[in-house]
């Protein structure tokens, strides 16, 4: 009796997971089971790289995989189960717990001790674990009780303790390339029972962005969009016979999953495809957040306001902050515009200021306003030096004090002290300019600021090569 009770929960264990497998998303259902299956990588996974070598021999040390969304992390991950001779335990960091760890960890080590078996403790989203968290795990990779791999899609270098990365081996997952992503399409298509021509194709790989995730998320909405408008048509049309389906009749497979028995084959139209990809937006980790505002900056410094606005769209695109992109380029007027464009602080500080009271989406025009302004302006970092070649001095001699005549002689008492004695007040003379000394003597004569011949800083130059040269006469 125990065990018809056993044999019909199996069997309704089966049906379960078979019917889950057909809903599942297109991503989860064409996962590679085997590194031959997986897509891209292959300085990784190639014959004879380092990464398959070593998965091959099941001699996988510690490891970081880290890698953009939708490059493949997860999928080598349940490879690498399948691989290992090692307990396999997965953990995700969005969900487990200190708590959740030190478990894994005493199964470990009773594991070890009992049967001699090791573990391998696969770590999803490890970035999303804090420094404190992280220092559990530190011990047992030190002491080899455990084989640590982490997955993360943020720079490791700045979210991972240096203990931890210091045990591991970095593998880095690159974006996937066309022909990989164009592989992906076709076993997605072929998946959903869908065609589609060359240009469509390309055009999903390109709504992709290196990410196979969201490639096949892509393909499978045009997918069913391309079957909804096909049907439709079809029964609107008094021609149309479900006895010519081609597919009608067809053998199950869960890997296409039960809507998609009987139907198709789906053409999937490039309208199709542009619907399908406004529905995901794209997003950057927090190492790209860093690397795009610096090609961001580079670009207006470089002044190739094309390569600005691009940068700035990628920025918007991902939700960046556009108060952070306005102060990024509010220093820049500065940094690297200067006196060559006084007007390139003034654009730059206007468009911060349209952020806090316009707001997105119509701000984005007075971010492009800027960028275009501070590419096209001419460049100097005069300002930026002159500052650094004087705090250098100013650090040097911290203890100097003002000269005399420069001295505050506005209270009572100051001219007991010579306050201002000897002072001479500029707009009272030709010009409005006098010889007098404003340096302290520790620094008497130093020149800081040597403009260049850079758009309104050459009529800087001229007039203050003239005074320095009626100051030394």
């Amino acid at each position: 009796m125990i065990s018809g009770d056993l044999s019909s929960q199996d069997i309704f264990s089966s049906a379960a997971r078979s019917s889950l497998a057909a809903k599942a998303p297109l991503a989860a259902r064409l996962r590679p089971r085997t590194l031959d299956e997986m897509v891209g990588q292959r300085h990784l996974l190639g014959p004879g790289a380092a990464l398959r070598v070593l998965l091959e021999a099941d001699k996988l040390s510690s490891a970081v995989l880290w890698g953009p969304p939708g490059s493949g992390k997860t999928s080598l991950a349940r490879i690498v189960a399948t691989m290992t001779r090692s307990t396999f335990v997965a953990m995700s960091a969005v969900s487990a717990g200190v708590r959740d760890v030190r478990a894994v960890l005493e199964e470990a080590k009773h594991r070890l001790g009992a049967h001699g078996e090791g573990t391998l403790l696969f770590l999803d989203e490890v970035h999303r674990f804090n420094r404190a968290q992280q220092d559990v795990l530190l011990e047992a990779v030190e002491e080899g009780l455990v084989v640590f791999v982490g997955a993360t899609t943020e720079n490791p270098f700045f979210e991972l303790n240096a203990p931890l990365m210091s045990r591991s081996t970095l593998f880095r997952l690159e974006p996937l390339a066309r022909e990989d992503l164009m592989e992906l399409a076709r076993r997605g298509l072929e998946a959903e029972c869908a065609a589609c021509d060359d240009e469509v194709a390309e055009a999903m790989v390109c709504s992709a962005g290196g990410d196979g995730r969201s490639l096949l998320a892509t393909v499978e909405v045009a997918a069913r969009l391309a079957r909804a408008r096909q049907t439709a048509d079809a029964q609107r049309d008094p021609q149309y016979d479900a006895e010519h389906d081609p597919q009608r009749g067809a053998e199950h497979d869960p890997q296409r999953g039960a809507e998609h028995d009987r139907q198709g084959p789906w053409i999937v139209l490039r309208a199709d495809v542009e619907q399908a990809a406004r529905s995901s937006v794209p997003r950057y980790g927090a190492d790209e957040h860093y690397d795009i505002a610096s090609a961001l900056i580079k670009s207006v410094r470089g002044s190739d306001p094309d390569a600005g606005l691009y940068w700035l769209s990628r920025m918007l695109m991902a939700g960046e902050d556009p108060r952070f992109i306005a102060r990024r380029l509010v220093i820049l007027a500065s940094e690297d515009v200067g006196m060559a464009d006084p007007t390139a602080l003034l654009v730059a500080d206007a468009a911060a200021r349209a952020v806090d009271l316009v707001g997105l989406p119509e701000a984005s025009l007075n971010l492009a306003h800027a960028v275009v302004h501070l590419a096209a302006a001419p460049k100097s970092n005069r300002v930026t030096s002159a500052l650094a070649a004087a705090r250098a001095d100013a650090e040097r001699t911290a203890n100097a004090r003002a000269p005399v005549h420069l001295r505050s002689s506005n209270y009572q008492g100051a001219k007991l002290l010579s306050h201002g004695e000897g002072y001479l007040y500029p707009h009272d003379a030709p010009g409005s300019w006098v010889d007098q000394a404003y340096l302290p003597d520790e620094v008497a004569g130093a020149i800081y600021y040597q403009p260049s011949s850079q758009g309104r800083e050459e009529q800087a130059r001229v007039r203050l090569e003239d005074l320095r040269g009626r100051r030394s006469r």
